[in-house]
């Protein structure tokens, strides 16, 4: 236990960032997927078939299945879900790499965002992570990762997000995102997170997970009470439950506010995402909505600024 304790000092020091970030990483939950395979059109359209059960009845009272794994070092999440927005729609908004920086903006310990791209083809996004309160960019930590529309079809769209080397011994980052037509107007969702991790990070969010997130639970339930209440997953697969969750409320915000005016779109999607999260606050409530708001609105200033000065004025 005093390993561990030290471990964490040394993370929350300003004089170790390196190790300060990835105690920072691991709590907001892998950007990453050794583990996530996508499926294809076909296995994709079966895994909903075999879902049908329990898209129809669950605690989420949606269509909506949450589920993690962890084999050794690797963490991984998925959600999947059924959504009611024509497979046209949802394929143009997310393989345009300039779109993700708006989804993954929502997310409360996503600090700042940029997207590039060049004519060969090399589409990245630099990802700026940080604490879930207000927080200068200098204290937190950039991640890279490349960005590949692999599959691209009329019914089926496949995307990922790779970075092969993080600190400390992380590696394998991948962010997976897949979605299949169902029919005209619904589409059928995969969103995976995973991640390769090493001593230090397991240490310091084991230690984590037995100290300030000692109450935090994921959305799998694994048990029942003697009065019937449903006992949820805990440690690192409901930590990578709950952030695989906000990133797939974060898509979803994002989605729902297309048929919005552009000028209204940010405030609709911060207030959707925010509202999205509190539907379950045992486990994703952290901040009260205008603490949120506030936060948001001076990051994605400052990014503009950033960005473009003058256009920031």
């Amino acid at each position: 236990m005093n390993a561990v304790r030290a471990v964490v000092a040394l993370a929350l020091s300003r004089r170790t960032r390196p190790l300060r970030a990835i105690l920072l990483y691991t709590l907001l939950g892998p950007l990453a997927l050794p583990l996530a395979q996508a499926q294809g059109a076909a296995a994709l359209k079966a895994q909903h078939a075999d879902l049908r059960a329990e898209l129809a009845s669950n605690q989420f009272h949606r269509p909506l299945h949450v589920e993690s794994h962890q084999i050794a070092d690797d963490l991984k999440g998925d959600v999947y879900a059924r959504i009611e927005q024509p497979f046209a729609t949802v394929a143009t908004a997310l393989q345009d790499v300039d779109h993700w920086c708006d989804i993954l903006m929502l997310h409360l310990n996503v600090k700042g965002c940029k997207a590039s791209s060049s004519p060969r083809g090399d589409d990245r996004l630099s990802v700026t992570v940080g604490r879930k309160r207000d927080q200068p960019l200098l204290d937190a930590y950039l991640l890279e990762f490349s960005y590949r529309v692999v599959t691209a079809t009329r019914d089926y769209l496949q995307v990922v997000l790779e970075a092969a080397e993080g600190p400390l011994g992380t590696g394998r980052y991948r962010i997976l995102l897949e979605v299949v037509a169902l029919d005209e107007q619904r589409s059928f969702l995969h969103l995976a997170y995973s991640s390769a991790y090493g001593l230090p990070a397991r240490m310091a969010t084991q230690s984590y997970l037995a100290t300030t997130g000692r109450d935090k639970v994921g959305f799998s339930i694994v048990g029942r009470e003697a009065d019937g209440q449903p006992v949820y997953q805990r440690g690192l697969r409901g930590m990578v439950e709950r952030n695989t969750m906000r990133y797939y409320l974060a898509i979803e915000a994002y989605l729902d506010a297309l048929a919005t005016p552009a000028p209204l779109r940010l405030d609709k999607r911060l207030n959707d995402w925010y509202a999205s999260t509190e539907r379950y606050p045992l486990q994703l409530h952290e901040l009260d909505r205008n603490e949120y708001l506030t936060m948001k609105h001076k990051e994605i200033r400052r990014q503009l600024r950033l960005a473009s000065p003058a256009a920031a004025r």
